[in-house]
């Protein structure tokens, strides 16, 4: 038989993230160790055009999880098909992958508003009009969110549009319809705007979730920036990126103000060569809480204002 050139196997792609912190909170003079997030992944070709992505949590607040699971298909080009367990079009990578985080915790829009990652398919077109990437994305899901293949006749749907990319400009327009359950079903959309370039960024969302069940709404926003000014050292230690966000979050606010709001200041000491990579970073939040949202009920820390010292590392 014919052999194989070893030479011409596409090797996989290895990349991996760790994030452990330490957390303090104020009000109730309680604290607490965590490995948040410990990931590995691993992604490449079987044959041109097929490629594939696996990803792996370790450790979720103590607990192993499946992430990404899919096989990906690109049949012309610039159009690439996922069939599998993968990031549901709707959230910013960078709000919700641990690895890229401003800070060491999520904004309120990736945390209180549903899962990130479902199996289905997805699509994803990419052009450029007058010099602008434009990028496409369309999915159908279970509706389950990850590691559970249900039997349903409510599929969820998603689409999102994105126009610019990291480097300078970047928009997207997203709708997401999630037919959970008869007391939970969701309506989506959201927008958000960035600027950003090597060492610095500025990031603004806006997202709404509409139960049609109860009739009610949640919605969030968010305004966040960093700035990573370099040192001229041989030292670990190669730029210090000062940060700061607010966000809020609130239901039925065409009624009342939010709910819920925060600030969150933060420093980095960045590690890499390049700004936002391996790094320890301490963060403070400050809460401003009118109506306790359900989620902040899980336990008093919350929603109480908190100093965290967090290390991360990228590799």
């Amino acid at each position: 038989g014919q052999l194989i050139d070893i030479n011409k196997i596409d090797k996989p792609e290895f990349d991996a993230s760790i994030k452990a912190k330490y957390e303090y909170a104020t009000e109730t003079k309680m604290s607490r160790f965590s490995v948040r997030n410990s990931r590995m992944g691993l992604s490449g070709n079987i044959i041109e055009p097929i490629s594939y992505r696996v990803q792996v949590e370790l450790s979720n607040q103590g607990e192993f999880q499946i992430l990404d699971l899919c096989a990906r298909i690109r049949p012309i080009p610039n159009l690439e098909i996922s069939f599998g367990q993968t990031s549901i079009p709707l959230f910013n990578s960078y709000i919700i992958t641990p690895s890229q985080l401003m800070f060491a915790n999520r904004a309120f829009i990736g945390k209180y508003f549903t899962g990130t990652r479902d199996i289905g398919v997805t699509t994803s077109y990419k052009t450029n009009y007058l010099d602008i990437p434009f990028e496409l994305n369309l999915g159908v899901f279970n509706g389950s969110t990850i590691n559970d293949p249900i039997w349903t006749d409510k599929l969820s749907r998603a689409a999102r549009l994105i126009i610019g990319d990291m480097d300078g400009w970047r928009s997207s327009f997203k709708y997401y319809r999630y037919p959970l359950s008869n007391e939970k079903d969701y309506t989506f959309w959201g927008a958000d705007l960035r600027f950003g370039k090597e060492n610095y960024k500025i990031e603004t969302e806006i997202m709404n979730r509409y139960n049609r069940f109860t009739d009610t709404d949640r919605l969030s926003i968010y305004l966040q920036g960093a700035y990573a000014f370099p040192l001229n050292s041989k030292g670990a230690i190669k730029d210090i990126t000062p940060a700061i966000r607010w966000d809020a979050i609130g239901e039925n606010i065409k009624k009342s103000k939010f709910d819920a709001s925060r600030l969150t200041f933060g420093i980095a000491f960045g590690f890499s060569p390049k700004p936002f990579g391996s790094l320890i970073r301490f963060d403070y939040e400050y809460y401003f809480v009118d109506n306790p949202i359900a989620e902040f009920d899980r336990y008093p820390e919350m929603d109480s204002n908190k100093f965290t010292i967090e290390i991360l590392l990228i590799f």
